[in-house]
Order: C-alpha cells, then sequence, then structure tokens
C-alpha cells in the first residue's frame, strides 16, 4: 500500500504550516489532513531516435568528402521515408584531427588514419515507428546509432490522473478515521499537489508520420531492397507520481 501519513487535529488555537500557508485549527473547525502519494503511467506514445556516424580518413578533404556522401545518403533515406523536416534535429558535426597517442588510435595512425568525423541527430517519429527510423538510418550508413528517449506527446492528462488517485486514496483515509471517531467526513477545505519538473524535451508534438520504409530502404541502397527486418524494439512505460496534502472537514 502507498505510504501516508494521518494526522487528527483538535487542539484549540494550534496552527499547521505548510510551505508559505498555514491552517488554523479549532474546536470550530475540527479537521483531518492527509498527505498521500500515486502513480498513473501509460506506454510512451513518442520516440525520439538518436542517429549518427562516425568516420575516418588519411586526409581531411577526403575525410570530409566521404562524411558528406554518408551524411547526405541518411538525410535522403529520411526524407525519402516521408519524414517531415522538422521530426529531424542536428545535434552534433566534428571534422578532427585524431590523437596519436590514443590507445585506440594507435592502429589507425599507423595506417595513415589521420582525421576522424561525426555527426548525430535527434529524430522525433510515434513510438511504433522508432525501429523503422533506427533500421533506415542503420542500413543507410549511421553506425554510430541507437538510443531512444521514450516520451508522451502531452502529459498532462497522466498526472491529473495521478493526482486524482492520490486525492481520492486520501479521502478513503480520510473517510475511514472519520468512522473510527465516531464522526462523519466532511468536504475538502484543503489541498496542494506537488508535481515534479518536466523532462528537458518538455512536451513533443509530430504530425501524422507513416513512414515508407520500403521506398526509402530501395533509394538508399541503389535500388536494392535489404531483406533485413528492423529490430524488436518497445514502447517505454511512462509513470507519473503526485503527492496530494488534503484537508477535510470532519463534523
Amino acid at each position: 500500500m502507498t505510504p501516508y501519513r494521518l494526522l487528527a487535529l483538535f487542539t484549540l488555537g494550534a496552527t499547521l504550516p505548510l510551505a508559505a500557508q498555514q491552517i488554523q485549527i479549532s474546536k470550530e473547525n475540527k479537521t483531518i489532513a492527509i498527505s498521500t502519494s500515486a502513480d498513473a503511467s501509460a506506454l510512451a506514445d513518442t520516440a525520439i531516435v538518436t542517429i549518427g556516424f562516425h568516420s575516418f580518413g588519411k586526409d581531411q578533404d577526403g575525410t570530409y568528402a566521404d562524411a558528406t556522401r554518408t551524411s547526405n545518403a541518411i538525410a535522403t533515406a529520411l526524407s525519402t521515408a516521408g519524414l517531415p523536416k522538422d521530426a529531424i534535429q542536428s545535434v552534433q558535426q566534428s571534422l578532427s584531427p585524431i590523437e596519436p597517442n590514443g590507445d585506440e588510435n594507435k592502429a589507425r595512425y599507423a595506417q595513415g588514419i589521420r582525421f576522424e568525423f561525426s555527426q548525430s541527430w535527434h529524430v522525433t517519429v510515434p513510438a511504433d515507428q522508432a525501429a523503422n527510423v533506427l533500421h533506415l538510418a542503420i542500413t543507410s550508413g549511421a553506425n554510430d546509432s541507437g538510443d531512444i528517449q521514450w516520451q508522451l506527446k502531452s502529459d498532462d492528462a497522466l498526472q491529473a490522473e495521478a493526482a486524482g488517485k492520490a486525492l481520492e486514496h486520501a479521502r478513503q483515509i480520510a473517510e475511514s478515521m472519520a468512522q473510527g471517531l465516531g464522526t462523519k467526513l466532511g468536504g475538502l477545505i484543503y489541498a496542494s499537489n506537488q508535481t515534479p519538473a518536466r523532462g528537458i524535451f518538455g512536451n513533443l508534438g509530430f504530425g501524422n508520420v507513416m513512414l515508407n520504409t520500403e521506398n526509402a530502404m530501395s533509394a538508399a541502397m541503389g535500388g536494392r531492397i535489404v531483406n533485413l527486418k528492423p529490430l524488436a524494439i518497445s514502447p517505454e512505460r511512462i509513470t507519473k507520481s503526485a503527492t496530494v496534502y488534503a484537508v477535510f472537514a470532519i463534523q
């Protein structure tokens, strides 16, 4: 059972502090105060898929030329699949000389490799399209991909559901206490809801996106459709919590 705190308040002239507010308690204002929490959950309906690639070359111009071909192949595949431009956000792109003394680069440096390039994007799609967009990107050259952040387009309803459950739980506890005290529960006279801050992406919106992966795969692979199925990926369950402090009158 969700942990809760029960307070029966009858003291003449007592005060109950709560943040910047105070509630006056007296014989004329008998109350029961309850603090309780509840959760509500739903499957994510939005996926933010990280796609990108990493490449190496012997000189700056050649490394950059190869990278532009890979970059544009990935972008073309996503566009051919029907993704809107505002669903794709660039995260980073970098062309730099490799460090000759690094353990990972010693073998490359011995082979004449001197430069490295990396680029990545965040692609926002409906949750059920995450596997398809990841599959499409990887088969188009995105060799550094896979992280997925699961979100809800709007979490307000889920947050409200959690708060409603917490308040109902508080009412049930208060009714049980009132019965034990030989009295009846009155109306709700005060309530507060403490909710966690939103994630860094906030509410994410997108239109009706249906990826045409077959056409995109054909274009990306020179007209050949690779007989590979996307990875088996399932949306994450998003949970919102609410803590409610409620004060009820008793008769």
